[in-house]
């Protein structure tokens, strides 16, 4: 069946439909990973968003349910140059087209990607529509345009968990591993992975919906405060920044992508949308703390305004080699610090890690100085 990507600015692609049938629109942008395509139809941090993969064959190793990082694929729509037509990997369970028309979301393939790309970069994220069937040129450009900007959208609470779980609860396959601190995980949008990640380093994991108050979150008297990821805009989650304000000094918090912006504006900072955004797992970032560069795993199209924060106690920890824009901040003081990206890195490089221990020393050393002050 014959499919159609339509961009807000006029622009169309000619190409073939896989997965589901019909229309979707959203933010088309484009992520650079050679692999992982599972771990990004599943990232809750991609709800309205169109994703390009700018990797020319995708689909080969096919699909399984050990690499899911929520609860379903959260991505608008799903542009490839060539989705394989065979699956071959011992831990395969289905073919990527089978996985998409199971779970609603369509595709387009058989496209030039690299002009698609070369057009975002020069023009940035546009709106678009995937349609198939019988749709003009015309109404596929009226649909991307008349659909939402992703600036002033707040999609967290579109992705949010319904009501607070215990993370081991929903993962009993996870290796077993003594639980020595309670971390209250704010949910954004967070991925499996993280939370494995924090499983793993000896964690009991309380995920909590986006909206939960600051009280709430004290009553259950964590050891720590995690602020996942997730999508959209972060200035519409006024009622989240005045909850994070009342529990800076409280607990360590350690925030990743949507929860550093958050964190960020918590600080008295602005936020602001990039060109095209950073998405893929190759993204070059200096920890000026080692003087180190990472090479990072990302998905984001907002930023924190670095300049914008004057609290002479806030820090900058971290600047993005290709752009200069801010990758992490820390208090001076307090057990709380943030990374613009995903140092579960799933897909991605294992650069970054090193800062789940650094969360769980900051619990450790919270907790030595809490025995000393009773």
């Amino acid at each position: 069946m014959k499919a159609i990507l339509a961009l807000e600015d006029g622009r169309v692609f000619h190409g073939k439909a896989f997965g589901a049938t019909g229309q979707s629109t959203g933010e088309v942008v484009f992520n650079t990973s050679m692999t992982g395509y599972q771990e990004v139809l599943t990232d809750p941090s991609y709800a309205g968003q169109i994703v390009v993969m700018t990797y020319p064959l995708i689909g080969n190793y096919g699909v399984n349910s050990e690499d899911v990082q929520s609860r379903k694929p959260f991505v608008e729509g799903f542009v490839v140059r060539e989705v394989s037509a065979i699956a071959s990997n011992w831990r395969s369970e289905g073919t990527l087209e089978d996985y998409l028309r199971d779970n609603n979301i369509i595709g387009i393939s058989d496209i030039d990607t690299r002009a698609l790309v070369r057009h975002i970069r020069t023009r940035g994220a546009l709106r678009g529509c995937i349609a198939t069937g019988d749709v003009t040129d015309h109404e596929a450009i009226e649909m991307a345009r008349k659909s939402p900007s992703m600036s002033g959208q707040d999609l967290a609470s579109r992705v949010t968990c319904p009501s607070k779980f215990e993370w081991d609860t929903i993962s009993p396959s996870e290796k077993s591993t003594e639980k020595k601190f309670h971390v209250v995980a704010y949910d954004f949008g967070v991925k499996y992975d993280i939370l494995r990640q924090l499983a793993d380093a000896g964690c009991k994991i309380t995920v909590v919906p986006a909206h939960t108050t600051a009280e709430e979150v004290l009553s259950m008297n964590p050891d720590g405060i995690f602020l996942s990821n997730g999508p959209g805009d972060p200035e519409p989650l006024t009622d989240v920044v005045e909850n994070l304000k009342k529990l800076i000094g409280k607990r360590p918090i350690f925030g990743i992508c949507l929860g550093h912006q958050l964190l960020g504006l918590a600080f008295g900072g602005k936020t602001f949308k990039l060109k095209f955004g950073h998405r893929g797992g190759n993204q070059p970032v200096i920890n000026q703390q080692t003087g180190k560069v990472e090479i990072t795993a990302q998905n984001h199209g907002f930023a924190v305004d670095a300049d914008s924060i004057t609290d002479p106690d806030i820090e900058i920890t971290h600047l993005n080699l290709n752009d200069n824009t801010n990758e992490g901040l820390r208090h001076k003081n307090l057990p709380v610090f943030s990374v613009q990206y995903h140092p579960e890195a799933a897909p991605g490089p294992h650069d970054a890690t090193y800062l789940f221990k650094d969360f769980i020393a900051a619990m450790e050393n919270s907790r030595e100085h809490q025995l000393l002050v009773s």
